[in-house]
């Protein structure tokens, strides 16, 4: 959970269970903020906890892939309910009621 729960992490995964593996420049792309240092620490970590795996496809050019592995696969119904539950209280105010422009957009549909 604390790994997880880390900043960025959440992202990463997500963006690897949408789009499969990818080189670390893609990854970067795909969350925005993100710094280097940051990118290569968190992924340095999931692969510690075998939650990431990354190939090295020799070359030239040499390319480097990362990838969920099952472990992290498993992660994703967890990563889809934070998903789900962060754009509903996205929409909704401190007191749980939709906000005026969430209620237009319902309303509009």
């Amino acid at each position: 959970m604390e790994l997880i729960g880390r900043r960025w992490t959440g992202a990463i995964v997500a963006v690897l269970l949408a789009d499969g593996p990818l080189r670390f420049s893609e990854l970067k792309s795909e969350v925005p903020g993100l710094s280097d240092r940051v990118l290569t620490q968190r992924l340095r970590e999931l692969e510690a906890e075998e939650l990431v795996e990354r190939a090295v496809h020799p070359g030239p050019p040499l390319r480097v892939e990362y990838a969920l592995t099952p472990k992290g696969v498993e992660l994703q119904p967890v990563v889809r309910a934070l998903e789900s539950w962060g754009q509903r209280w996205m929409s909704c105010g401190a007191d749980g009621a939709p906000k005026a422009d969430a209620a237009r957009s319902t309303s509009a549909s």
